[in-house]
């Protein structure tokens, strides 16, 4: 590792941590796009300090500067910002909005959800830092609120996989032909561990134990340190000696940091063709989207079911929490360095079934600060901007952003029926006392139809339930936070 920073606006780094999963790779940092001389100069001072005292990998740090950093110097510089001493929250609420209305150039489409976070998340990182190493070139004022991330495209945000999705996922499993994907997935289902782990799991991770049968050992990458032992299922064993038994003949072809790793594999096709070598999170990404597709697996609402491997990690947290395991032994599970992360992540999930049913909540915030990514494509996003004040897109509590498809009217619309769990269901907190009244009718029809039957309950009690979620996001927008 270099002492000291390099002088010009090309870097090339070579990743030379062993523990890394991207070990020996160059990663080339041009900051050469930043046409401020001071927001240059104190990117460049983030990056070199973070890399140098190993509290972000190379990797993270390379997709900062190449991503995230990229559009905040997009907007930056449509506003002929200069520096971040002048920012004020204004400029926050802004920049938002930039995010909210920004084309991607490789998808062509409006900029995910997470990507607008992942952008503003590390924007709030960088004048953090910046407070701390350098004060004199933060911002004179505070510019976070602290509800960023409350506008208006807060959807109640599950990471853990529903219960229908994961028997899908575990049906399916039953017939795939990929190994390295079948195993691999029982192991992340196992353990919670994080993809880059698994992708540097050893073949002798396994250990027998006198009382828990057999542990998992292995090294958390992000913190750099030894998991402790982990008692494991039979199934997991299972999955981990199948790997083994299959990568065996492999072994005396690869290279000498990858003999001992569980996840090698002949490459199939491009550059590496024909060599062993470990296994990469984009192999696995591309496994998981052709997995869904080929299995037909898809959410509640009848898409297919975006999964990511970190998902199998909140689905073990949020199980363990909803069986009332304590929340100090589910951090040590996780291998969270602080409880506090492990409470932020997974405390507010108190029930599983119960979250399950917020999941397809609409858009909660200002019904004229709605952006176009709610929306399918540019021409349903004008026409609702043209309807919006008229009655065929109001509701007695909210709106709807498309009552007429192909000229048919809604049947939800027409019998306001669950509206409530459709994502083209907006409401405000000008409707507040709409959905207090209404939450007050059914739980009086509640309590009065208790003589009909635990069926008739039922009927009220998902709505009930949204409700109540509805009510306390709206009192929160109205109160600010």
């Amino acid at each position: 590792m270099a002492s000291k920073r390099p002088d010009s606006d090309v870097w090339n780094i070579v990743d030379n941590d062993e523990m890394s999963q991207h070990y020996g790779r160059n990663f080339k940092f041009d900051f050469s796009y930043i046409s401020s001389d001071e927001i240059k100069e104190l990117f460049k001072d983030y990056v070199w300090q973070n890399y140098r005292v190993g509290n972000k990998t190379l990797s993270s740090l390379y997709r900062e500067v190449n991503s995230y950093f990229y559009r905040f110097i997009q907007f930056a510089e449509s506003r002929n910002i200069i520096s971040l001493k002048g920012l004020t929250n204004v400029d926050v609420e802004n920049y938002i909005s930039y995010l909210h209305t920004t084309i991607s150039e490789k998808t062509g489409k409006p900029m995910s959800y997470n990507n607008q976070r992942n952008c503003l998340d590390r924007f709030k990182t960088v004048i953090r830092w910046c407070q701390l190493h350098r004060p004199d070139d933060a911002p004179v004022t505070e510019i976070f609120t602290g509800s960023e991330y409350t506008g208006v495209n807060r959807k109640l945000k599950i990471d853990f996989i529903p219960d229908d999705v994961v028997a899908q996922i575990n049906e399916a499993l039953k017939t795939e032909e990929n190994p390295y994907l079948k195993y691999g997935i029982i192991i992340l289902q196992s353990t919670g561990m994080r993809i880059g782990d698994l992708l540097k799991l050893r073949i002798d991770c396994i250990k027998p134990h006198l009382i828990s049968g057999y542990t998992i050992e292995w090294v958390q990458h992000k913190g750099r340190k030894n998991k402790a032992p982990m008692p494991v299922r039979s199934e997991c064993v299972a999955a981990i000696e199948k790997l083994v038994e299959i990568t065996k003949d492999l072994r005396d072809e690869a290279d000498e940091k990858d003999k001992n790793t569980l996840m090698i594999r002949r490459v199939p096709v491009g550059k590496g063709a024909g060599k062993v070598m470990n296994l990469n999170s984009v192999s696995f990404n591309n496994w998981f989207k052709k997995f869904i597709k080929d299995n037909d697996i898809k959410d509640a609402n009848g898409d297919y079911y975006n999964l990511t491997s970190h998902q199998f990690r909140r689905t073990l947290g949020t199980d363990m929490l909803s069986k009332g395991t304590n929340i100090n032994v589910i951090q040590q599970v996780l291998g969270h360095t602080d409880a506090s992360v492990t409470k932020r992540f997974y405390a507010d999930v108190k029930d599983k079934e119960r979250a399950e049913v917020f999941k397809s909540v609409g858009v909660i915030g200002n019904i004229n600060q709605i952006q176009s990514n709610a929306f399918d494509n540019v021409s349903e996003f004008e026409w609702f901007k043209a309807n919006k004040d008229k009655c065929v897109a109001g509701l007695c509590d909210g709106y709807c952003t498309k009552p007429v498809t192909d000229g048919n009217i809604c049947p939800r619309l027409l019998k306001r029926q669950k509206c409530y769990t459709c994502s083209r269901y907006i409401t405000t907190p000008e409707y507040l006392d709409a959905h207090k009244q209404h939450l007050a009718n059914l739980e009086r029809q509640l309590e009065e139809g208790v003589i009909y039957g635990e069926h008739y309950a039922e009927h009220f009690i998902p709505t009930i339930e949204v409700l109540k979620v509805i009510i306390e996001r709206l009192e929160g927008l109205q109160n600010g936070n």
